[in-house]
């Protein structure tokens, strides 16, 4: 391993660039998406001009025919990372294996631009005492068209840091706009803070310091092998916050599939489209449990070359099987929407079940109850890991998905299943799982609008501001201070009803009390949303008679979801 160190504006033009020195900077398509926000690469610079270290970079210089992709110049966040792959090739590259998002960050910033905008710099700024303590240098990402915000003292920084001309004279030009330009005298503090700053910016980004670390395998592969470089990237990582468990086994799993970004990419945007959240960490749990590895998180069972061959083996037997269940979830229960999904997990068993038992599958009964029982309990909720295995192997000894038998695991696990009536009366405003039950018991609603600005909203019946207004005498001193619908009494599932965006929009039901609301309302509207009909249980007196009578039209309403003794 070498210990190298090179300029800031070096390592720039080191990067997508063949012709450079080691064949270029490259990223390996093991390494995740760029995800920095404007304030992080803000503050990096910041860093950078105050000469603090910005930690050392972890580089493979190989021949090998590797997959690689280039760094990203003009950022957006809806920018495909596949359109940046590079056809393999046996020619020399540095591959990045530690260090993207702070070489990613400055490319964007002294090469191209982040959701359209460029990085300028203040350059009068560097007095800590008038800026917030973590910041001396201020940078800020503006937009180049806006005439506004792009003028002195925000000084585009590629400007200066590629200009070839030496500090005084960059620093005397800027000056000169400041009274050409813009009529401006500076003070003699001003001058001499643009100097500074000039003088700065060419210093540091001119200077050797940044440090990597370089792996060489030219000419010695059996020093490092592939695996042996993916074992020292997920080290370089692991250690830090940027990569998750999933991130890590899909670095693994990458080395034996080259196509698996795309292909796990298509099948997450495929389950997506009607609304849903699936994620690669489901995906990756799902395959290791369809193989049979067990559904915890394991790196070494990535490390198994049987199971990376596995996977791509079965790969569209296994995204077959995750949509299958995907579709039937979307068909036969009505739960469309990530909203009314309060976890992914009850999911698993399902999908092993349709894997490896896709004839039986399409006979058993139950699978509808099984969904929206274990989902309103909670019962995969926490770490499930041991219970979904326990599924499994009761599937794989029945040959099947007998309900009861799941539901038996379920309760000797200690794990929940029982829903009583409480269980839904007890569903307020914000609770985890609200969505789930308006998503049931409003099947006519459309919860996943092309538009999201268009989505159901939830609403109170009798509206907060009017239920804070109903006082009651306070003990201690006569006074009516006190509130007598606390939240709870407000925020109960039974004063709650699901409103079309247009209901609820400007000029809709906003804080009209019901009495007013329900007048011209026809009988399907009430019945629609379980509302007694009795027009004197409408006014604000009778509000703990409205709620108890409509208690009992949700209790008949989900009557089939609750277990009788």
């Amino acid at each position: 391993m070498k210990n190298k160190k090179e300029t800031i504006k070096k390592i720039v033009e080191y990067l997508n660039n063949p012709d450079a020195d080691g064949g270029g900077f490259w990223l390996p398509i093991i390494q995740r998406r760029f995800v920095w926000n404007e304030e992080q690469i803000e503050k990096l610079f910041d860093s950078i001009m105050r000469e603090y270290p910005i930690s050392t970079l972890l580089t493979w210089r190989t021949d090998d025919q590797v997959r690689r992709r280039k760094f990203i110049d003009n950022y957006k966040a809806s920018l495909d990372v596949t359109d940046f792959y590079v056809l393999e090739d046996n020619k020399i590259k540095t591959l990045v294996l530690d260090g993207q998002q702070r070489l990613q960050s400055i490319f964007i910033a002294l090469k191209g631009s982040y959701e359209g905008k460029e990085l300028y710099f203040n350059i009068l700024s560097g007095y800590t005492t008038t800026l917030p303590e973590d910041v001396k240098y201020s940078f800020k990402f503006i937009d180049k068209t806006d005439k506004v915000d792009v003028q002195l003292p925000w000084i585009k920084l590629k400007d200066i840091v590629f200009n070839p001309k030496s500090y005084n004279r960059i620093s005397g030009d800027l000056m000169r706009r400041f009274k050409t330009e813009f009529n401006r005298e500076l003070t003699e503090n001003q001058e001499q803070r643009i100097e500074d700053n000039v003088a700065q910016i060419v210093k540091v980004f001119n200077e050797e310091n940044v440090s990597y670390q370089e792996l060489d395998t030219i000419g010695n592969r059996e020093l490092y092998t592939l695996d042996d470089i993916v074992e020292i990237f997920i080290r370089a990582n692991s250690g830090g916050t940027v990569l998750g468990k999933s991130d890590l086994l899909f670095s693994l799993l990458t080395v034996s599939w080259e196509e698996a970004e795309e292909e796990i990419s298509d099948l997450i945007e495929d389950l997506n489209k009607t609304g849903y959240k699936f994620t690669r960490d489901f995906v990756l749990k799902t395959c290791l449990t369809l193989l049979r590895k067990g559904a915890s998180y394991d790196v070494n069972k990535f490390r198994d070359e049987s199971t990376r061959q596995n996977i791509i083996k079965n790969w569209d037997k296994i995204a077959n099987a995750i949509k299958g269940v995907k579709d039937y979830l979307f068909e036969k229960t009505l739960i469309r929407s990530d909203k009314a999904l309060p976890s992914y997990l009850c999911l698993i068993p399902l999908i092993y079940f349709r894997y490896h038992y896709e004839n039986q599958w399409k006979t058993t009964v139950g699978i509808d109850d099984y969904i929206l029982r274990t989902l309103i309990a909670g019962s995969f909720s926490g770490t499930p890991d041991n219970l979904i295995n326990q599924c499994t192997k009761k599937i794989d000894t029945k040959q099947a998905f007998i309900v009861q038998e799941i539901y038996d695991l379920i309760t000797e696990n200690g794990r929940r299943l029982e829903i009583k009536k409480q269980t839904i009366l007890e569903q307020y405003y914000g609770s985890k799982n609200i969505h789930l039950f308006f998503n049931l018991w409003y099947k006519g609603f459309n919860y996943t609008p092309s538009f999201s600005g268009n989505a159901p909203s939830i609403d109170h019946i009798f509206p907060q501001s009017l239920l804070k207004s109903v006082r009651e005498a306070n003990p201690k001193t006569g006074a009516m201070n006190i509130l007598k619908y606390k939240q709870w009494d407000r925020d109960q599932i039974a004063n709650l009803m699901l409103l079309t965006q247009e209901e609820n929009s400007f000029g809709g039901k906003s804080d009209i009390p019901p009495e007013k609301w329900f007048a011209d309302k026809p009988d399907e509207y009430l019945e629609l949303h379980l509302i007694p009909k009795n027009p004197r249980l409408w006014k604000l007196g009778k509000y703990e008679t409205f709620i108890k009578e409509r208690q009992k039209l949700i209790e008949q309403k989900f009557d089939y979801l609750i277990l009788k003794k």
